[in-house]
């Protein structure tokens, strides 16, 4: 029959859906199970972005296992014997479906719980996404034997793959969790794996049934006999960039722009968009329209991100950021795929595609956080984004030192001025100006990588130092839970005289800030201040007050702990240790050690440690652990709720805080007082007077019978109103929630 022939045609069209199909549904799989699993695990160690890290490494270290898999078994065994040795790995697999979570699962109660969390995930989840894992380089490489016409270039596979993750990544946020709880999402995604099995048996048939034959000799861009060290270098290079890059932007993003839930999509959709088409027939055309485009939006992007950002809206930012990294990705990616070596060094080409992966996600995880103050492995990456621009050659000869000498210039110019100019302040406007020139000078450099990425990165740097000095930041440091400053500000006090005051952020957010001066020092401010609503619970309720037992989720400044009296039994709960250290270091706030010296402090995730507290011990619980925009879903949830009253007297109150710029917190707290026949009260407080450090905020307060909070509703002291009704959602739980129907 003539290979041209309908029937033919027929089946080449089949086996590329099959294929295709098979490796959409695994990737669809594996970025449904990440948040999937990382959901389950929230109530038990809490909302830690440390939980997360450790999560994400396990999954990359896990795929890159899964590679590594794929590429022995094609390697070292025949077709068919490949196909049965997975299918033992499957069938092994099945064991530990339904997915759950290991019988009595308790975490650990002292130390580092990463271990813990790991082998949890291992028994939980590790052989049905460790099969996910070696779909991609496996399904793939037995495309490239079963004799189709495109089997010489099966690369283009790899783009259905990664649609399959883009549509999965968009899917959940906006689609799955809105709509299915945790417990259906389980089952869901177990049919899911079913189906995926059933597919890769399809392939494996095709393949079975396929007639081993030499390999097809074509090469690509890589002549077999040239696949060496240096070009597996150069390829982990290429793949370990854009996933630093991708982490160093989302932390960025949300460190240093706006700290808006779910905006890490964002940059994740476009890494993953970028696979798409450079693994895409029209690569070839794209790819040298990429790299002649950088250096144009790079110009805009350093002069208004780095080196002068305007007073701009925090979207304007992002697209800038968004921008930049878009063609950093594009260029890295795209010579990536220019570099795809013939099909027999298929599967050690997304092997070290899938290490370099790994390696990113640990260095931005682990090493940064503890080697920088700030999200510096952000700029990092973008130097070693321009870097890898085409026409890099690493010999060191008299032409690279020259190069060099540029870029070492400028650094040394920058430290000569840090030094000796005793004002450099006031040359702010100068210096700006001179690197913004200095940044359209790069632009004629740009066919050299080195001298224009060192170039490059002198000027960033040098901007991000003057840009420290100018913020007059007293102390800076980064744990996992994120980056932490504390900043010398000054406001025109009530004499209308300039007065130095203390402010602490975490990120963009501001968690708190106080008055130096003695007399002023003990005043709480900003979100706590005497006129707003915790200056009125307090005021309506003091002389009731002396004797009771009082919790505060969220220490910040520790500003609401001046509100405190003698008498009274104080307990404080921050889950991060430096904000603990920065509270109690008295040369940047001394409001607990003047008004709250002896309060007791867990340092922990606050639902684990409330669950430990006796029932019936607080008569005010206060909630303040939502200002910062990465809400801890676990914290608002209806067996939340229900944990915070058995730890309340019967005539107990608790009050939320929940002043946030993006997210309609109490929308999900009437919902669920509702739910649980809570009495609730909410003031969205805006003063009246221009008081120095008092600002809007938005408070909740609770009780389980409406005689308690009454006689703030009746005071007079400020709005009180009752909570508004919705009846447009379902309630948060444990197994439920939407962080897209919450938006402002």
């Amino acid at each position: 029959m003539n290979q041209h022939s309908p029937a033919n045609a027929d089946r080449s069209l089949s086996l590329i859906i099959l294929f295709a199909l098979t490796l959409f549904t695994s990737a669809s799989l594996m970025f449904v199970l990440q948040p999937l699993f990382g959901k389950i695990l929230l109530p038990l160690l809490g909302g830690a972005p440390a939980v997360w890290n450790t999560c994400m490494v396990f999954y990359q270290s896990v795929l890159f296992l899964g590679y590594l898999y794929a590429h022995l078994i094609s390697t070292r065994f025949g077709q068919r014997q490949q196909i049965l040795i997975h299918a033992a790995v499957i069938g092994i697999s099945f064991w530990t479906l339904p997915l759950a979570l290991p019988e009595n699962t308790i975490p650990p109660t002292e130390g580092n719980p990463a271990f813990w969390l790991i082998w949890t995930l291992f028994l939980a989840i590790g052989l049905p996404f460790f099969v996910v894992s070696t779909t991609a380089p496996l399904i793939q490489k037995w495309f490239a034997n079963v004799g189709h016409h495109t089997s010489h270039d099966p690369y283009f596979l790899y783009a259905a793959s990664n649609t399959g993750s883009l549509i999965a990544l968009l899917s959940y946020p906006f689609v799955l969790e809105p709509n299915i709880g945790l417990a259906n999402q389980k089952a869901y995604w177990s049919v899911g794996y079913l189906i995926l099995c059933l597919l890769i048996a399809g392939c494996a048939a095709v393949l079975w049934k396929t007639r081993h034959t030499a390999e097809h000799q074509e090469q690509h861009s890589i002549k077999e006999n040239g696949l060496n060290i240096v070009t597996k270098l150069h390829w982990l290079a290429l793949a370990f960039v854009p996933s630093s890059l991708l982490l160093g932007l989302t932390n960025f993003i949300s460190t240093d722009i706006a700290s808006v839930p779910l905006l890490w999509i964002i940059p994740l959709t476009v890494y993953l968009l970028s696979f798409v088409i450079v693994f895409s027939k029209w690569n070839d055309k794209i790819h040298p329209v990429m790299v002649k485009l950088q250096p144009v939006f790079l110009l805009p992007f350093i002069a208004y991100a780095f080196i002068n950002p305007a007073d701009l809206p925090y979207w304007a930012y992002l697209i800038l950021h968004l921008i930049a990294f878009f063609f950093a990705v594009m260029v890295c990616h795209g010579e990536l795929a220019k570099m795809r070596p013939h099909t027999r060094h298929l599967t050690s080409f997304y092997l070290m595609m899938s290490f370099a992966g790994m390696l990113g996600g640990m260095f931005n995880s682990f090493v940064a956080p503890f080697i920088f103050n700030g999200i510096y492995e952000y700029p990092l990456m973008i130097i070693a984004a321009l870097l890898l621009r085409p026409g890099l050659k690493l010999s060191f000869n008299k032409n690279l030192l020259m190069q060099l000498v540029s870029p070492a210039l400028l650094v040394i110019l920058g430290l000569i001025l840090y030094a000796s100019v005793k004002d450099l302040l006031a040359y702010f406007d100068v210096i700006v100006i001179s690197l913004i020139v200095l940044t359209c000078l790069t632009f004629f450099v740009r066919k050299r990588p080195v001298v224009f990425a060192l170039l490059t990165g002198a000027i960033i740097f040098l901007a991000l130092g003057l840009h420290d000095l100018s913020s007059h930041t007293l102390f800076q440091d980064r744990t996992f839970f994120g980056v932490l400053a504390v900043r010398e500000s000054v406001l025109i006090n009530e004499q209308n005289q300039p007065e130095k005051y203390h402010e602490l952020f975490h990120g963009t957010t501001k968690h708190g800030a106080q008055r130096l001066a003695a007399n002023l020092s003990r005043i709480p401010l900003t979100y706590y201040s005497r006129p707003g609503p915790m200056g009125q619970l307090f005021k309506e309720y003091d002389d009731k007050d002396q004797n009771w037992t009082i919790g505060v989720v969220g220490l910040g400044a520790g500003a609401l702990a001046c509100y405190a009296k003698p008498q009274q039994n104080w307990t404080l709960y921050e889950i991060d240790p430096l904000v603990v250290e920065i509270a109690r270091d008295t040369r940047y706030f001394s409001y607990l050690s003047q008004c709250a010296p002896n309060a007791a402090m867990r340092v922990a995730d606050a639902r684990l440690s409330l669950e430990k507290e006796p029932d019936q011990k607080f008569d005010l619980l206060m909630m303040d652990a939502f200002s910062s925009d990465s809400v801890p879903t676990h914290l608002l949830t209806r067996e939340a709720l229900e944990l915070y009253f058995r730890k309340l007297k019967p005539d107990g109150i608790l009050a939320f805080h929940i002043t946030n710029r993006h997210l309609l917190l109490k929308k999900v707290l009437s919902i669920n007082a509702e739910q649980l026949h809570l009495a609730s009260l909410i003031q969205e407080f805006k003063p009246q007077q221009d008081i120095p450090l008092v600002i809007a905020t938005d408070w909740v307060v609770m009780s389980r019978n409406f005689a308690t909070i009454e006689p703030l509703a009746l005071s007079g002291l400020g709005n009180w109103e009752k909570m508004p009704l919705y009846f447009d959602m379902q309630p948060w739980t444990d197994d439920f929630t939407n962080i897209v129907s919450i938006w402002k």
